[in-house]
């Protein structure tokens, strides 16, 4: 069932995540220059780096930081982060525009950076009233391809990633990740991770990549029209294109899965209207102008990826590292 338009709102901070609010005041005055009460929200969305609302006198910023208790600190880099929005930003305007940029861990405990606060709707788990569910895939997909797209080198990117070899990279990578955060035995997740080795493709042409695309990192505007912004940059880089769409494949349920896949976090895509995960490949494949015949291995890499996220979350929780109840089995 659809429900009402809602503008991506704030909470109140989760016990365990709050931050040190004199120690961010002093750094705001100090590095910002606005002066006046400094209070601090929580954005709800989002399982792996921490988004904060700051209100500075008449003044508003997006605050992001490391997860509390991660392991995994290449995931958690703040200044990746920086270094990719300052310079996609001008060239790519759904990108937000950084403000302020900190590295010393001893004002809140963790790198952090401050940006621009852009408004609009998310779509989570329900579609506002009336809304073109088509359109707003579509949006989606021509997104990504339009990212894709971008002059990473042009933009000062080209030393960003290390395009040859990501293929085999990501799938060594995240296999280790896996056993780094392994918590039980899990059959599924070794064959997995052994078929995905066997079945390599080679690499495609580069491009900068998002690595989490997906309806609840991009910024709709109330009518669904247009997309007006991209969100958490955390796995950008510049590597195939191709594993960009595998991960938004695997994010994409239909109300036709399996149980095991009816997961309410990517829920928006079981909608009435949305179109199926072919209809998102063959869009994406037509708008691109890219080739595969490898598509279920990158489809089978997406959700190997997002199953390995899903156990270091989950690390975190079991080993006493967060006390969010959202990352509880």
């Amino acid at each position: 069932m659809s429900g009402t338009v809602e503008v991506d709102a704030p909470k109140a901070v989760r016990p365990g995540e709050e931050l040190d609010v004199a120690a961010l005041t002093a750094y705001l005055e100090r590095e910002v220059g606005a002066q006046g009460a400094v209070t601090v929200e929580q954005f709800p969305g989002g399982h792996s780096n921490l988004t904060y609302l700051v209100h500075h006198g008449d003044r508003e910023y997006v605050l992001r930081r490391p997860p509390f208790g991660s392991k995994v600190k290449s995931a958690h880099d703040m200044g990746r982060e920086v270094a990719v929005l300052t310079k996609l930003a001008p060239v790519y305007d759904r990108a937000p525009q950084v403000i302020a940029y900190c590295d010393d861990a001893a004002v809140l405990g963790a790198p952090f950076y401050l940006m621009q606060r852009r408004q609009g709707v998310i779509l989570r788990k329900d579609l506002p009233e009336g809304a073109d569910a088509r359109r707003a895939c579509e949006l989606l997909v021509d997104a990504l391809v339009e990212l894709h797209a971008v002059d990473y080198k042009a933009a000062g990117l080209g030393d960003f990633g290390k395009p040859a070899g990501y293929v085999e990279r990501q799938v060594k990578g995240w296999s280790e990740r896996y056993a780094g955060s392994q918590t039980d035995d899990v059959a599924a997740m070794a064959s997995a991770g052994a078929w995905l080795d066997a079945h390599k493709p080679a690499d495609s042409a580069p491009a900068l990549i998002h690595n989490d695309f997906k309806f609840d990192n991009v910024i709709f505007d109330r009518g669904l029209t247009c997309i007006t912004g991209v969100l958490d940059w955390e796995m950008a880089t510049i590597g195939d294109p191709l594993m960009d769409l595998g991960t938004s494949l695997s994010y994409w349920m239909q109300s036709d899965d399996a149980a095991v896949f009816q997961q309410p976090l990517f829920g928006v895509t079981t909608k009435p209207g949305m179109i199926r995960r072919e209809d998102v490949a063959r869009r994406y494949l037509e708008r691109s102008g890219r080739r595969t015949d490898a598509l279920v291995f990158y489809y089978a890499f997406g959700l190997y990826k997002t199953a390995v996220i899903l156990q270091q979350i989950y690390y975190r929780y079991a080993k006493g590292l967060t006390k969010d109840p959202r990352f509880a089995p």
